[in-house]
This record gives C-alpha cells, structure tokens and sequence, in this order.
C-alpha cells in the first residue's frame, strides 16, 4: 500500500514539473515575438536608429557595474 501511494505522488509530481517549464518557456516565446513585432514597426525603428543603441549600452554600464557591487556586499 505504501508504495503504491509514494509512485502515485512521484507520477503526480513529474507532470507539473513539465507544465511549469511549458509556461515558463511560452512566456520567453511570447516575450521575443512581441519584441519582434515592435521592431518591425517602421516608427519604432527610426526612433530606436536616432537614439542609437550603442548610446544606450553606454549610458547603461556604469549602473550595471553598480548593481554588482552592490549584489557583492
């Protein structure tokens, strides 16, 4: 009998575990086509070409460096 109820729990388990890992990895597939469709979005791009992005990864590093060393302490 007890073992029967621990395989039982096992197999409960397992599928959960995949559902979550679904959900998570349509969440990062939703994420990315609706990043691709606001890029293709002429506007969007000439913004993003005026503004420069090498600009912005500039202007982000220093706050980047800061957050590590502060996540150090």
């Amino acid at each position: 009998m007890a073992t029967t109820v621990m395989e039982h729990n096992n197999l409960d388990f397992a599928p959960a575990n995949d559902r979550d890992t679904l959900y998570f990895l349509g969440g990062v597939a939703l994420m990315v086509f609706g990043a691709g469709l606001t890029l293709s979005n002429p506007v969007v791009r000439k913004y993003l070409g005026q503004m420069g992005i090498g600009n912005l990864a500039q202007s982000a590093l220093p706050d980047i460096e800061r957050y590590m060393r502060l996540r150090n302490m």
